[in-house]
């Protein structure tokens, strides 16, 4: 659906009655308010004014006047609703009064990003694979199984879950490659199609709502939590991404080693060079620094390779006659991450590596967590930030992220993160009062 006509065509046809319009902030929370159809012609024309003030990350309420624009491509009909009475989604860009992009919203930062890639002559695609748990309701963390990596039934006690959310995505318009379950016991994966960016972005929000609305009508509930429990695997979002030129895969160069082209080993140098800086953006949560650590399959050092996983970035091995699949897999990412920041901050760091010139180290074809740090060391490996408090330092003297990023978002971004740093540090844990209450 590319125009306003078709939308409001497909919205009489389908009996829609209500339409959610959908919009993220600034953690990639996802919003929504509802309009009677019979509202769509003129939000589609000049929007839908509402309270940015409540908006966590958008402006104080002296300028919180915002408008949601629904974008018609977007228009999809959720599958959960009752056929005689249906309601549709569309996502929205946030503009301010006077019909200019509101600064502070994230699609709007992508679509930033996308705009420098496509002057430079590239569409941006990516390919996330969303890891996630279910669990029991009530609070905890009651694994539904203990299987493992690709385990069927018995083992696996949410095939038929997976299956459901895989239909409903359909139903919605992705294309699903794979479902299985993970390593981790009742975790699950389901992997969507390579797309563009912002389309990908907002498959992504959609996909972690469906996941959550599937669980909920078989009475459990689905996290993306980055890591819910000990001992267990974290819950990760490998990110595959390619720059296309018409149809053609810019990073694929059959004369060139490890056939990567000029282009894609200066992206991936430029991703290597900023990955500390990003680590704010694709894990942003104090949570997320409990799945970066050595020995388990997140990758924490910043190195790239074609062979291990132990390495920030992957490139998988070329196959003949499948260049189009030629693509560097960003490995550090967790699902609880805003896709439209992370996207966008992954590819400004990529283009400065191809716009500066940047060199392409030498892959570490060894496993990395089996080095010292004396070996890491002398090999000018360096690891991404051991929690939110490195990561919030790092990234407030980046002025590659307050420019891909805006004035606006980094800054409130920074503010709230080190708010929530600040709560964290000041916690005292069960683990803290297991081990110290008696003894000190």
């Amino acid at each position: 659906m590319t125009g306003k006509d078709q939308a409001l065509q497909f919205a009489a046809e389908q009996n829609v009655r209500f339409i959610r319009l959908w919009f993220t902030d600034i953690f990639g929370m996802l919003k929504s308010f509802a309009i009677t159809v019979d509202e769509l012609e003129r939000a589609l024309g000049e929007g839908m004014g509402f309270d940015g003030s409540s908006v966590t990350g958008y402006h104080d309420i002296e300028e919180s006047d915002m408008v949601a624009v629904p974008d018609p491509s977007t228009f999809a009909i959720l599958p959960w609703r009752p056929e005689d009475s249906r309601v549709a989604r569309m996502f929205c860009d946030i503009k301010t009064r006077d019909g200019k992009p509101y600064v502070g919203d994230p699609r709007y930062v992508l679509r930033r990003a996308l705009e420098r890639a496509a002057a430079m002559g590239f569409r941006y695609l990516v390919g996330p694979e969303l890891e996630f748990f279910y669990f029991r309701v009530g609070g905890g963390t009651e694994i539904l199984d203990k299987g493992g990596y690709f385990d069927l039934t018995p083992l696996d006690a949410g095939s038929d879950l997976r299956r459901n959310t895989v239909l409903a995505l359909e139903e919605m318009g992705m294309h699903v490659e794979y479902s299985h379950h993970e390593v981790g016991n009742s975790q699950h994966e389901i992997d969507i199609r390579y797309d563009d960016a912002l389309a990908m972005a907002d498959h992504a929000m959609t996909y972690r709502l469906l996941v959550k609305e599937t669980a909920d009508e078989a009475g459990v509930y689905a996290t993306f939590m980055p890591k819910p429990m000990n001992g267990q695997p974290g819950s990760g979002m490998h990110t595959h991404q390619s720059l296309f030129r018409d149809s053609t895969n810019a990073f694929f160069d059959a004369d060139e080693e490890y056939f990567l082209s000029p282009i894609a080993r200066g992206f991936i140098a430029g991703q290597l060079k900023h990955a500390r800086e990003l680590s704010v953006i694709f894990a942003q949560w104090v949570n997320s620094y409990k799945r970066l650590v050595p020995g388990f399959e997140a990758p924490v050092y910043v190195a790239w390779s074609n062979r291990n996983r132990s390495a920030l970035i992957r490139v998988p091995t070329y196959h003949p006659g499948r260049e189009n699949a030629t693509r560097a897999e960003f490995r550090s990412p967790d699902p609880a991450c805003n896709p439209y920041l992370t996207f966008a901050v992954m590819l400004h760091a990529g283009l400065d590596g191809i716009e500066k010139g940047y060199d392409l180290p030498d892959p570490m074809q060894v496993n990395l967590y089996e080095l010292t740090e004396d070996e890491r060391r002398e090999m000018g490996i360096t690891r991404l930030p051991e929690n939110l408090g490195q990561a919030i330092d790092i990234a407030s003297g980046s002025e590659f992220l307050r420019k891909s990023l805006g004035d606006h978002v980094y800054s409130r971004l920074l503010e709230l993160k080190r708010k929530e740093w600040n709560e964290y540090q000041q916690h005292v844990s069960s683990w803290e009062l297991d081990n110290y209450l008696t003894i000190l």
